[in-house]
């Protein structure tokens, strides 16, 4: 079979990149999922994340792969956080970016990370982010419950979907159906009396509202499971933990995008097969699995129908991030696909038609964005 083609990519979960410049600490800082740094003796450049980044990304900043961490870095401080930003996200051939903005920090906006990457944005608005704020301006639960309906309702005119990260406030063994209106407005006063501003959402039940409020608007709801920073508890965010949630949502017309997933990919996977609304995210896996990714992509293909999985990065801070997820994904399905085809088990043409699929016209489909 002939080079693979594909399309320029969707990436349906990402974040910003930092506008300023990085150290080393805290350039290796967004190599990890922990929030530690590393142990002595030790590098998160060492990892297969680390492995990779040296592999793709110093091509592009006019150096050879592999080059030492020490040389790659002095070139990104030579060419300053613009250049070296422009350079890898155009690199990474990414046509569309799905930003969810609810991280804090010095980031790139949605519009400003399409801007220097060449391509469009939307906007995935964080619901406990919503919530959060709305909290801060308010005096009482009746107010805070306004603000909250009102912002929801804002929001979903603009942003392409929400995002929950119950996962890690509670986890995602909650109770599936709607809480009582009643329940809401105890729990809002709980939470609003001990309130400092700038304090978390993680009372089950309010998490609860803010998930079906989201699935009334009909919008796609993403939601992270599996792997993580230490915030969370790995064994409570397994997705298979939400059947019931999954079940009990479908009559809200809501899509739900299962995030991540990694190490219960599978589980994912069987989501997206048995159950119409639900489907399955590539990203972030790849990007730490690295030189296994094509093992973790085949896992996910096993059951998934082929319509029901999205490509993303879930770069953060990095654009670095962009370039290894969009080539980890390119270099894995090609691959794989090619390894099908030769063997006969699949067509070139239903190879080349499953590659769009993945790549850019599921996410293109589940979002409601305008065709390529």
């Amino acid at each position: 079979m002939a080079a693979l083609p594909l399309p320029p990519l969707v990436d349906h979960h990402c974040h910003g990149v930092a506008r300023s410049g990085l150290d080393a600490a805290a350039f290796e800082a967004y190599l990890t999922e922990s929030d530690a740094p590393a142990a002595p003796g030790t590098t998160f450049f060492d990892t297969q994340l680390g492995f990779a980044v040296r592999r793709w990304c110093p091509p592009l900043l006019d150096l050879e792969p592999h080059c030492p961490p020490a040389r790659y870095l002095a070139r990104r401080d030579e060419l300053g956080p613009q250049e070296t930003t422009r350079r890898l996200l155009r690199g990474a051939g990414i046509a569309e970016y799905l930003v969810d903005t609810g991280l804090p920090g010095d980031l790139m906006g949605h519009q400003e990370l399409a801007a220097s990457g060449g391509g469009a944005a939307h906007e995935i608005v964080r619901l406990e982010r919503l919530a959060e704020r709305a909290a801060d301006g308010a005096d009482s639960p009746d107010a805070f419950l306004g603000a909250l309906a009102a912002a929801v309702q804002d929001a979903a005119r603009t942003a392409a979907g929400f995002k929950s990260v119950a996962a890690y406030r509670y986890g995602l063994d909650f109770a599936p159906e709607p809480p009582d209106p009643g329940e809401v407005r105890t729990a809002t006063g709980r939470w609003l009396a001990g309130r400092t501003a700038g304090d978390r959402v993680t009372d089950p039940v309010l998490l609860r509202h803010l998930l079906w409020s989201a699935a009334e608007t009909a919008l796609p709801l993403q939601l992270h499971t599996g792997f993580g920073d230490p915030d969370l508890r790995l064994h409570r965010c397994d997705p298979l933990l939400l059947t019931d949630f999954v079940r009990a949502v479908r009559p809200t017309g809501c899509s739900l995008v299962l995030l991540h997933g990694y190490p219960y990919h599978r589980g994912a996977a069987y989501l997206a097969h048995v159950f119409p609304h639900v489907y399955a995210d590539m990203g972030l896996a790849l990007s730490h699995t690295g030189a296994r990714a094509e093992a973790v992509l085949a896992e996910m293909l096993e059951l998934a129908p082929f319509g029901k999985l999205l490509f993303s990065t879930d770069a953060y801070g990095l654009p670095e991030l962009y370039v290894v997820g969009a080539q980890l994904f390119r270099e894995a399905l090609t691959r794989l696909l090619t390894g099908w085809v030769n063997d006969g088990a699949w067509s070139p043409a239903d190879a080349e038609r499953v590659a769009a699929l993945l790549a850019a016209d599921n996410a293109r489909r589940v979002y409601g964005l305008s065709p390529a």
